[in-house]
């Protein structure tokens, strides 16, 4: 199959690139790394009267760390995250996340707010900036805004951002302290969309209590989602005591995962709770190493 016929514009600057979807309407779809736009208009999943290219706007492909926060711009390839040093010290659980992502053929030309975009809920990187309470920015001709992660996430392939924006850049706090970061999951095959995952992170206190839990599931609803009666039930348990397995269990409880050809709601949500588990445990391990 090819895509169906469109017109393609590859603007150099932000200004331009939110003027084209200003100026081009509804009809008009923004192509960063293409990983997952480019098969779906090749099979005619979906179809577009105009294309506007991103790749050649080189200020969305920056990352700053600046007053306790990481900057990433929405251009930054999959592959610079997993290797950049700056992003495995200040959002450890963006880079333990990354190597999941496809494999590293994707991950080359594959970009972080391309995924956020496209919001697949079986996707890594949404329940990472759901977990860590990220901050979307957006850009259209009008202005910019910016969007907590906890709201940018409608429903399956559907987000807050209107027609004429871009993600430009996602935000993400650094912890600081004793913390310990983890994600698992479970697919079929390496490479494979996930059937359910969790990313954690943990902080704990001088006494070794957990001063506070973020777990963020994928494969496990419409959205990412955040457990968050789990992570109220953890916060001042001492970390040795914890409970991960009920906290695993507790949220699975708060998700409503699909069911499909590969797996049923039932065994999404089981084995759900033992993701969440398993990556609770190891960000404690790690925490408790800090």
């Amino acid at each position: 199959m090819k895509p169906a016929p469109f017109e393609y514009h590859a603007p150099r600057t932000l200004s331009e690139a939110v003027s084209l979807l200003r100026d081009l309407g509804e009809d008009t779809k923004v192509l960063a790394g293409g990983q997952s736009l480019v098969p779906m208009m090749a099979l005619r999943l979906a179809r577009f009267d105009h294309l506007v290219d991103l790749n050649r706007v080189g200020e969305l492909a920056s990352v700053k760390r600046r007053d306790g926060t990481l900057r990433v711009g929405a251009l930054v390839r999959q592959a610079r995250i997993e290797r950049d040093r700056t992003v495995a010290e200040a959002v450890p659980l963006m880079a333990k996340a990354t190597p999941l992502i496809g494999h590293f053929q994707i991950r080359n030309r594959g970009t972080i707010g391309g995924s956020l975009a496209h919001a697949d809920p079986t996707a890594e990187y949404p329940a990472v900036a759901l977990a860590l309470d990220a901050k979307l920015e957006l850009a259209s001709a009008a202005g910019t805004r910016v969007v907590p992660a906890s709201e940018f996430f409608v429903s399956t392939f559907m987000t807050a951002a209107e027609a004429d924006e871009v993600l430009t850049a996602i935000r993400f706090p650094v912890w600081a302290g004793r913390c310990g970061f983890a994600v698992e999951e479970v697919a079929r095959r390496l490479g494979d969309f996930a059937l359910t995952g969790a990313a954690c992170g943990v902080e704990l206190d001088d006494s070794d209590r957990i001063a506070r839990a973020a777990i963020g599931m994928f494969g496990m609803g419409s959205t990412p989602l955040r457990a968050s009666e789990a992570e109220k039930a953890l916060t001042g348990n001492p970390a040795t005591g914890a409970d991960v397995a009920e906290a695993g269990r507790a949220a699975a409880a708060e998700s409503d995962p699909p069911g499909d050809i590969h797996a049923s709601a039932a065994y999404r949500r089981a084995v759900g709770g033992v993701v969440v588990a398993r990556a609770l445990r190891a960000a404690i391990e790690e925490a408790r190493r800090a």
